[in-house]
């Protein structure tokens, strides 16, 4: 998958088109993603110990990863993703700009 938790991405299909936020969760297994501030749906909340008030609550509800762009973190543009190895590493490389879109952490040894 090309989205990791914590990448800012973009929606590029359905109701929330053009939002951006960042990836809360990934569910690999069914290719979807949490994003925050997006496909947000009323949940009714029953009381309980941990949330004693219960009520009707907003949450993100997953949207599928075909449906959002990850946002090269040196342009802020929505960037298609390929992949390199750097020194035995593979790492995510922006398609726009041909650079890395991971950290690469370099070690002497």
């Amino acid at each position: 998958m090309f989205v990791k938790t914590g990448d800012k991405v973009k929606v590029i299909s359905g109701k929330d088109k053009g939002k951006e936020g960042k990836v809360l969760k990934v569910l690999a297994k069914k290719d979807r993603v949490i994003v925050e501030g997006v496909n947000v749906a009323k949940k009714h909340q029953k009381p309980s110990n941990a949330d004693p008030q219960g009520g009707i609550k907003d949450q993100e509800v997953a949207i599928h990863v075909s449906n959002v762009m990850l946002i090269d973190p040196s342009t802020n543009q929505p960037t298609r993703i390929g992949y390199q190895v750097v020194d035995g590493k593979k790492v995510r490389v922006s398609k726009k700009t041909g650079e890395p879109i991971d950290k690469v952490v370099k070690t002497d040894k």
